[in-house]
């Protein structure tokens, strides 16, 4: 079946599900960042089995299911747990719910994730905007045919994460107080954590975080004309830093530390924007 076919049929279920809702606004929520979709006003909750074709999320501190309503007043879908590349999905399979979000209408794509600190003037806890990324895993999610209705053969991926909205985000951490640090993400496939070799690696190639996620979406996005926002807070400092083996539990244990934060921040950007 089409690409295409595929992502219609999926829209229709949607839409069926909530009629004549377009939301101006997407929300990635990464692991243990699900509460943020719990904010939602009116919320339609979609379990991703519901949607024909759409892929399922299998890892701990990801709910697997689109939550549609308002946030801030503002028209929202979030995507409470994201797909990974590690999960066994085909790299382009992490390109259909961005392409939904642009079929209903989204503008906008705020990012959320949890990553390895690999620039030691970061610590656990810290939250950094994404200011550009440095895919790793020698793949694309474009690669194969272009579905030109979306977006060129060849995007431009110059300013990937849009100056206005990193602006916009600097100003409304610099109001609310909450120290916002920024850098650049290093993409690797996982799920094995980085060896402190690789990390090292990374360092020197310029990277202050590494993750698992992100960059898929993102290239996606890109190619889409959907404008992005990416903020991740440190879960854990990564391999060779750390004294301490890495842990799932500890991303998720940090996430609770910064949980307060992070929620006021992105509501905070979601009234501004």
């Amino acid at each position: 079946m089409h690409a295409t076919v595929k992502i219609q049929e999926a829209l229709e279920v949607i839409q069926a599900k909530k009629p004549n809702f377009t939301p101006q606004i997407a929300l990635i929520l990464g692991s243990g960042l699900g509460v943020v979709a719990d904010e939602i006003q009116d919320a339609t909750v979609i379990p991703y089995q519901e949607i024909p074709h759409f892929p399922a999320s299998t890892v701990k501190g990801h709910a697997g299911q689109l939550v549609l309503g308002h946030l801030m007043e503002k028209p929202v879908l979030a995507m409470q747990g994201r797909l990974h590349y590690y999960e066994g999905h085909h790299i382009s399979t992490l390109a259909f719910p961005i392409r939904i979000m642009k079929k209903l209408g989204v503008e906008k794509l705020l990012i959320t994730t949890a990553t390895g600190g690999v620039n030691q003037d970061l610590q656990a806890g810290d939250l950094m905007l994404i200011k550009d990324h440095i895919n790793f895993t020698f793949t694309n999610p474009l690669i194969g045919p272009n579905l030109k209705e979306f977006g060129p053969r060849f995007p431009d991926t110059s300013q990937t994460y849009t100056p206005a909205l990193q602006t916009l985000a600097k100003q409304v951490a610099q109001d609310q107080g909450i120290t916002l640090k920024q850098g650049n993400y290093f993409f690797v496939t996982g799920p094995s954590y980085e060896t402190p070799a690789e990390v090292e690696m990374a360092k020197r190639l310029g990277a202050d975080v590494v993750g698992m996620s992100t960059v898929p979406e993102a290239l996606i996005a890109t190619h889409t004309g959907i404008q992005i926002l990416g903020i991740t807070y440190i879960a854990n400092m990564a391999a060779g830093i750390s004294p301490i083996p890495l842990t799932h539990a500890d991303v998720l244990e940090t996430m609770k530390l910064v949980k307060d934060d992070f929620i006021k921040l992105i509501k905070g950007i979601l009234e501004k924007i």
